[in-house]
């Protein structure tokens, strides 16, 4: 898939199935309810929209910071851009990461910081919402009531969560068990052909000294930049926080009963579920899952609306800026270009490596 399919993709799943939500949950009274509505409460909720931007990019800058490095607030604000724009037109949210990862590189960023900075980045939010789902669905369990296919889905999500974080410690923990799958692994492809055999011995040791410069940099998050990672902690809960505060807003803007701590724990479930789904930036299944969940919240007439409006403050906006961003800072060829570049594992084994193990980044 090319990045133009993706992002075309994108728009006609987001506002096919929009307008599928719109056409069957609309009536007279949503109209006179959408033109009531209180709009101090929808600039409020504008107002979150840019707060959870700030609290993501200052998070950047915590997480460089405890990572040796330092990048300003304004290039903390692109990289949050990019990654919206890089998740809307990958399936499961993927393409973020390789945007940060090459303009942190441009920066002066080692590669090896730069992919623990944006991986670090990615798991505290998923770590969080990991913690919260389950006490959402204890709190309000009719959030998955009656919903079988919901709670399959929620739990692969959860073993998938626990296995990645299992994977993450063990890398930090056990590094040599890392690199002892890695030449496993690397024997198996051989007998796929996937790797051919002159290069076995390049590729091990290319695995070994990614597995030492990911272990080193994680390391560090834990040692010296202790205090900037736990700043990191901090602004990734302040940014959910300021997420899940928005559909509260759009609710009480329309003036139907709120019920604040549901709202939040929806959302936490609902975002949880996202992040996994194919469809290029979960489109179709948001605006589509988000009008059924909520549903609970909201009457069925209004709930396609809060869902599009929500979709509208918490993503679209976001991804429109990264579009400006990446176009006029990457250019849409070189953008194309990083969309498209998914090195081989033998590609990688043939990267220059110098004999004292360092990499000259």
């Amino acid at each position: 898939m090319t990045l133009r399919k993706g992002l075309i993709l994108f728009l006609l799943l987001s506002f096919g199935v929009s307008a599928l939500v719109l056409a069957s949950s609309v009536d007279a009274d949503t109209w006179k309810t959408m033109l009531d509505a209180d709009v101090r409460l929808l600039a409020l909720a504008l107002l979150f929209v840019g707060a959870a931007w700030c609290c993501d990019a200052a998070r950047f800058c915590a997480l460089a910071r405890a990572a040796g490095e330092r990048i300003g607030f304004r290039l903390g604000m692109v990289l949050t851009w990019l990654h919206y724009f890089g998740c809307a037109v990958t399936p499961m949210q993927s393409g973020g990461g390789p945007f940060q990862v090459y303009v942190l590189y441009k920066k002066k960023v080692p590669l090896g910081k730069g992919i623990a900075i944006t991986l670090t980045r990615t798991l505290l939010t998923l770590l969080i919402l990991g913690l919260v789902v389950p006490l959402a669905v204890v709190i309000e369990p009719e959030l998955l009531k009656g919903k079988l296919f919901l709670k399959g889905v929620f739990s692969y999500v959860l073993v998938f969560i626990v296995v990645s974080w299992v994977l993450v410690l063990l890398s930090i923990l056990r590094p040599l068990l890392i690199k002892k799958w890695g030449r496993v692994l690397t024997l198996w492809l051989k007998r796929l052909g996937v790797v051919k055999p002159e290069t076995v011995l390049r590729v091990i040791r290319r695995i070994n000294l990614e597995v030492d410069n990911y272990n080193l940099n994680f390391r560090m998050f834990f040692s010296c930049g202790l205090k900037s990672f736990l700043l990191a902690i901090f602004l990734s809960m302040l940014h959910l926080l300021c997420i899940f505060s928005v559909l509260p807003c759009l609710i009480a803007a329309m003036g139907l009963p709120l019920h604040y701590l549901q709202a939040i724990l929806a959302q936490a479930v609902f975002m949880f579920l996202l992040y996994f789904v194919p469809t290029p930036g979960a489109s179709g299944v948001a605006e589509g899952g988000g009008a059924a969940l909520f549903g609970l919240l909201v009457p069925w007439n209004m709930a396609g609306v809060t869902a599009i409006a929500w979709r509208f403050f918490t993503e679209y906006l976001a991804i429109g800026m990264g579009v400006v961003v990446a176009v006029r800072l990457l250019g849409w060829g070189v953008t194309e270009e990083i969309f498209h570049h998914e090195p081989s594992v033998e590609d990688a084994a043939n990267e220059e490596i110098p004999e004292d193990g360092e990499r000259r980044d």
